[in-house]
């Protein structure tokens, strides 16, 4: 006998579940997660305030140029090498690795606090670098847990009708008569395909044998190829130049003659032209590359190109000058940054990503090191005691070591200018490696996989809509 059993809701109670379910999966949606991940990120950009506290510290703890520069390289060191993140975020969800983030946040920075408010004993050269980095490093974990999520969200740029169609979807499926289903038992596994699943490639297997630009590389097979190898060295000039310039913009600020409120506005404004760069980056990039396929390793070159133009600035001073060399340097940072990951991602695809683009920004704390410490530090340096020397005073007397006028960063902005102009001749090899690539569909597989996808959804809602109609024809019968 039948069961006429029937559970009956009024039609502003079905609209209402309906409402909340969308709203459900709005929250935990793509879209949403992107937003969460804006506001993750904007607490996670202590590294580019160096410039502003740097000096404190150095009269706090009466460092000299060299050892202040050897802390902003630690920091530097810190921030990019996000290995342990990526490896982290392999095996972990993304709350983890945002939590394990937030947490060596709180403590390198803390104890950075003591050391300067001198409520703890003056800590050592080498634990101050250990904070710091320490703390910087926890900017990987929220990058790694918001960047890699959103990246793989969002392979291909798609409209919020997805959110729409699978919320519908889903209220199909809750709101679908009871029916019997009868399933066979599932079939057991042969024996071809269980030693298939056991001869798994792991992925540093087949170093030589690479996969064509855009397909899924291993870890060593993108780490040892010629590509890697030259956004290695052009990160290596362009980054470990840009750090470089605002680790020292509070410095540069005070030899010019700044006053401390303006030196804080333009390190301030770094950030502002850092997140513009990688917003303008982004978007630029992809409408040349989709209307005139201009590949985007040539705006990697252009923006190699910007900080050549500041540093001259810098090392050639004119009033308010450094307004503009700072607007360069950050632009030009935050633009190398994006476009780095982005075509990280489109050459070696996304199955190793959260790894090889922490891995990608490995050359920027070593160009830091030499650039920043072994260079421009040691010129600042010699360049102030030298200025003591005039005025009969040493080392000695004097708690901190300050450099002022226009000679102080000239040298050392002039090498930094001829490295930057290096890295962007070096970046033209991979555009000429890679314009064959990028006139392509590089989309083409992101776009195949969205269309199966969409495919099966149309067809479940078909299967659904047609269960639906057997379940209301009896009903219509009585």
């Amino acid at each position: 006998m039948a069961d006429t059993t029937m559970a009956v809701t009024s039609p502003s109670s079905s609209a209402h579940c309906g409402l909340c379910g969308f709203g459900l999966q709005v929250l935990k949606g793509r879209w949403f997660m992107m937003f969460a991940s804006f506001l993750i990120m904007a607490g996670a950009g202590a590294t580019y305030l160096f410039g502003v506290y740097s000096k404190e510290i150095k009269a706090t703890l009466g460092y000299d140029q060299s050892t202040l520069n050897l802390l902003g390289s630690c920091k530097d060191l810190g921030a990019n090498v996000g290995v342990l993140s990526g490896l982290l975020a392999e095996v972990t969800p993304p709350w983890f690795v945002l939590l394990v983030g937030s947490g060596m946040n709180f403590a390198g920075y803390f104890f950075i606090w003591l050391a300067v408010t001198k409520k703890i004993a003056k800590p050592t050269v080498w634990q101050m670098c250990i904070y710091i980095c320490i703390g910087a490093n926890s900017q990987n974990f929220a990058n790694t847990g918001s960047l890699v999520t959103c990246v793989k969200n969002f392979p291909e740029s798609r409209a919020v009708r997805e959110e729409w169609a699978t919320w519908k979807l889903r209220k199909q499926q809750i709101n679908a008569p009871a029916r019997v289903v009868v399933e066979e038992p599932p079939q057991p596994e042969s024996k071809t395909a269980q030693i298939e699943e056991k001869q798994e490639v792991p992925c540093c297997a087949n170093i030589c044998n690479k996969p064509k630009r855009g397909e899924d590389y291993t870890i060593m097979q993108a780490l040892l190829s010629l590509d890697m190898i030259i956004l290695f060295v052009a990160t290596f000039c362009g980054l470990g130049c840009s750090l470089t310039a605002v680790d020292n913009l509070g410095q540069i600020g005070e030899s010019l003659g700044y006053p401390t409120h303006t030196i804080s506005t333009f390190v301030s404004l770094v950030s502002i032209w850092n997140y513009f760069g990688r917003v303008f980056a982004g978007f630029i990039s992809e409408i040349i590359l989709m209307r005139w396929k201009v590949p985007r390793t040539l705006m990697m070159t252009f923006s190699l190109f910007l900080p050549f133009i500041g540093d001259l600035l810098i090392a050639f001073p004119f009033p308010s000058s450094v307004y503009v060399a700072s607007l360069l340097i950050g632009f030009s940072y935050g633009a190398q940054l994006t476009l780095l990951f982005i075509i990280i991602s489109e050459l070696f695809g996304l199955k190793y990503y959260s790894t090889l683009f922490n891995c990608g920004q490995l050359a920027s704390p070593l160009g830091s090191y030499i650039l920043n410490v072994q260079i421009v530090g040691k010129l600042y340096d010699r360049e102030a005691l030298r200025q003591l020397a005039v005025k009969g005073l040493t080392r000695s007397m004097v708690k901190e070591l300050t450099c002022i006028g226009t000679q102080c960063y000239r040298l050392s902005f002039i090498i930094l200018a001829g490295t930057n102009l290096f890295g962007a001749l070096v970046s033209l090899i991979l555009v000429m490696r890679t314009r064959k690539y990028y006139r392509g569909d590089i989309y083409k597989k992101y776009r195949e996989e969205m269309d199966a996808n969409e495919r099966e959804m149309a067809a479940i809602e078909r299967e659904i809509a047609l269960i639906s109609g057997a379940g209301k024809q009896p009903e219509g019968g009585h």
